[in-house]
């Protein structure tokens, strides 16, 4: 085992020490109600870290039990004659708007041109008078 010849002396060991400063913690003003919080913690006064509800403290507070309930499982058989239904559902109304008549271009272009009057050029009215 290693042993020291000499004693470290006192100056020695406050010149070693002389970096060992302590710091200042980092404060910061809550956004909710204004009072001094130290840094990444939630506020003592109101209860908010990072603008929500998380101590009982804070009038908004909802605990996670209360806010991520589920609802409880549907048996397997029940949960499929419900998709079978609402697959029904969706063939049925699918049917409901195919049946809508489509016009053909053909149909379009001749609509179009019985109701569009055919415009007569300048070039005829001349010869005409």
């Amino acid at each position: 085992m290693a042993v020291p010849k000499k004693r470290t002396g006192h100056s020695a060991q406050g010149k070693r020490r002389a970096n060992w400063k302590a710091s200042k913690p980092e404060v910061t003003v809550c956004p909710n109600c204004g009072q001094p919080v130290l840094a990444h913690t939630v506020c003592t006064a109101c209860g908010y870290y990072k603008g929500k509800a998380v101590s009982i403290k804070s009038p908004d507070y909802v605990a996670e039990g209360e806010a991520k309930k589920k609802a409880p499982k549907k048996s397997t058989k029940a949960a499929k004659v419900e998709k079978v239904e609402e697959k029904e559902a969706e063939v049925v109304t699918e049917e409901k708007t195919e049946e809508k008549p489509k016009k053909t271009t053909k149909a379009k272009k001749e609509t179009e041109s019985e109701e569009k009057p055919k415009k007569s050029s300048t070039k005829a009215k001349k010869t005409e008078e």
